[in-house]
C-alpha cells in the first residue's frame, strides 16, 4: 500500500484572510521607526557598504555579468526598507543617487560595458514593437469608434439598476 504524501503546493496551507491584522504589531523591522530618516545619512550608509571590498567585488562581478545597475539598485533599496533602515519615501528619494554610486563602483572597478536600465532599448524587437504600435494607432482608434457606435446603438435597459440616460447637459 502506498504511503500518504502531502502535495508540494497545498492551497489550504495559507494564512486566513485578515490574519495579519490580528498579529502583534512590531513583528517586522519595517513596523518600527527607521534607522535613517535623513536621506543624506541613508545615502552615506549605502556608500559605506558599497565601498567595502567584499561588497564592491560582488557589485563589480554582477555588473561585469551584465546585470543592470537598476536591478542592483532596486535590490539594495528594497533590502534597506525590509531591514528597517529607511522608509519607502526615503528609498524613493535615494534611488537615483544609489544607482549612480553603483555605476561609479563599476567604472572604478573597470567594467567595460555597464547596463544602466533593465529595459535595453538597443534590442531591435523592442524598437520594432514601439514602431508597430505607433503605426497601428489609427487602426485601433477606428476599431474603438466602431465599438463605441455598436454600444450606443444597443437598446437601453430599464429598471432600478439601469444606467441613467445621458443628456446633452450631462456631456
Amino acid at each position: 500500500m502506498d504511503q500518504y504524501r502531502e502535495a508540494d503546493n497545498n492551497p489550504f496551507d495559507a494564512p486566513v484572510p485578515g490574519q495579519g491584522l490580528t498579529d502583534k504589531p512590531g513583528n517586522y523591522p519595517w513596523e518600527h521607526p527607521p534607522q535613517y530618516t535623513n536621506t543624506s545619512e541613508a545615502a552615506d550608509f549605502v556608500w559605506d557598504k558599497l565601498t567595502q571590498p567584499q561588497f564592491a567585488d560582488q557589485v563589480i562581478a554582477m555588473l561585469d555579468a551584465g546585470i543592470p545597475v537598476e536591478a542592483i539598485g532596486r535590490i539594495i533599496i528594497f533590502t534597506g526598507f525590509a531591514e528597517g533602515k529607511w522608509t519607502p519615501d526615503v528609498a524613493f528619494i535615494i534611488a537615483e543617487p544609489v544607482m549612480k554610486m553603483i555605476a561609479a563602483v563599476g567604472i572604478h572597478g573597470g567594467v567595460k560595458k555597464i547596463r544602466m536600465s533593465m529595459q535595453d532599448l538597443t534590442n531591435k524587437k523592442s524598437l520594432q514593437s514601439i514602431v508597430q504600435i505607433k503605426e497601428n494607432k489609427k487602426e485601433f482608434e477606428r476599431i474603438a469608434k466602431g465599438i463605441a457606435k455598436d454600444i450606443s446603438a444597443q437598446p437601453k435597459m430599464g429598471g432600478l439598476m439601469a444606467q441613467p440616460e445621458v443628456t446633452e447637459e450631462m456631456e
